[in-house]
């Protein structure tokens, strides 16, 4: 019976596995057809739209402006969030809930009236179509993110060692270094990824505070799509699969990604 239990229960999870990547698998299929419109090739297949991408130069260049721009706002949000859950988690201090819930109000305020608040900011004080504000306005975004995930490595965390590492003369920073950076790299390191996605897949709000010189991928994506509708967008998408497979790939045999996400060696 625990055998017959056991084989439904990994048919009931290859099933719903393959219904999440299923939109993937079609995405890829399209991508490689010689077609003008989004259809899945039966017999041929081309790298016809991959070309396109590549002829197309706004493409390229909006693809590292979102690359540039996910990975500061992924690092600003994490050299924030560090410190601020560290301050949130350990100590009392007046205003402590209200430093809290202004960290994480970004996540409750809709994306359009977030991105009209930062383009009239922007605009008073002239920071208009400047990379710098850009990737201010991700950090916003991507901070509360960072922030959860970092707070949650902290629950359970046994101020004794540090006091013990204290008694036998370690200072401030060799604390932070040696045992609480440990502890919460997981942490660390998913709130990191989490930022840089959804950095990097920010659309609505970024419309209202970039420029033609700063239009990231996603932009871009959406631009293109309004005016025509054919396979590219499809190469773009399978292009950025298999850079986000590469990077996985790649952190998994440097470091490990049980050891990054989960702490364990």
């Amino acid at each position: 019976m625990q055998r017959s239990n056991g084989n439904f229960a990994l048919a009931f999870h290859c099933l719903v596995i393959g219904f999440i990547l299923s939109p993937l698998f079609i995405i890829i299929l399209v991508a490689f057809t010689p077609e003008n419109t989004l259809s899945i090739p039966t017999s041929d297949f081309s790298l016809r739209w991959f070309k396109a991408f590549f002829a197309h130069s706004d493409l390229p260049t909006s693809f590292f402006n979102s690359v540039k721009l996910a990975s500061a706002a992924a690092v600003l949000a994490t050299c924030i969030a560090v410190p601020a859950a560290i301050a949130i988690s350990r100590y009392e201090f007046p205003g402590r809930n209200f430093v809290n819930g202004l960290f994480l109000s970004p996540i409750i305020i809709p994306s359009l009236v977030l991105g009209i608040a930062l383009l009239r900011l922007f605009s008073a004080v002239g920071g208009t179509g400047n990379f710098g504000w850009l990737i201010l306005a991700h950090t916003i975004v991507a901070t509360p993110y960072t922030l959860r995930l970092i707070l949650a490595a902290m629950v359970g965390y046994d101020k004794s060692i540090e006091n013990a590492a204290y008694s036998l003369g370690a200072n401030s920073w060799t604390v932070f270094r040696r045992i609480i950076l440990p502890i919460i790299l997981p942490g660390i390191a998913g709130g990191f990824l989490l930022a840089f996605i959804n950095s990097f897949d920010e659309v609505t709000m970024t419309i209202f505070v970039t420029s033609p010189s700063t239009v990231t991928l996603p932009v871009r994506m959406y631009m293109y799509a309004t005016d025509s509708i054919d396979p590219l967008m499809a190469a773009v998408a399978t292009l950025n699969i298999a850079f986000t497979a590469v990077v996985m790939g790649l952190i998994d045999r440097i470091y490990g990604m049980e050891k990054l996400l989960v702490g364990k060696g």
